[in-house]
């Protein structure tokens, strides 16, 4: 193999520029799967913060039913010890305590739930995207 077309490192061969291009796209998939997983770390945090303020309500709503607890246990004991009007308004604020509890809570778990599941969607389609464009174009040039 001395006539210089053994295809090394250091022969001018028409394989220099493939190698080239082999390169150029090691380099392009490192930084498009850089930018990928920047994208879901910023979408992670994203729902995290969402879930974050949805247990925030869910906690309020949860402290809510405590206080609603505390005005039907003092209603109880008004209802023993008291007349009727008292008891009853005490009842009246213990059903408005729950009701608000009750909201409270519910929009918490709506808070949650939007948050779940918790995948980086975008980023996710987004690499599914660039797979495709990838496969596309080397369809179009094996044909």
């Amino acid at each position: 193999m001395a006539d210089g077309t053994s295809g090394g490192p250091g022969s001018a061969s028409p394989d220099k520029p493939v190698a080239e291009l082999v390169q150029r796209a090691a380099e392009q998939i490192t930084r498009l799967v850089r930018d990928e997983l920047t994208l879901a770390r910023a979408e992670m945090a994203a729902k995290g913060r969402r879930a974050g303020s949805g247990a925030g309500m869910l906690g309020g709503g949860a402290m809510l039913s405590l206080y609603a607890g505390g005005a039907l246990v003092a209603a109880a004991v008004l209802v023993l010890g008291a007349f009727m009007p008292d008891a009853l308004a005490a009842l009246i604020v213990g059903i408005i305590l729950l009701i608000a509890a009750a909201i409270a809570a519910r929009s918490g778990k709506k808070q949650i739930s939007g948050a779940m599941p918790a995948t980086p969607n975008a980023a996710r389609d987004s690499v599914r995207a660039d797979a495709e464009t990838i496969r596309n174009a080397a369809n179009r040039r094996r044909s």
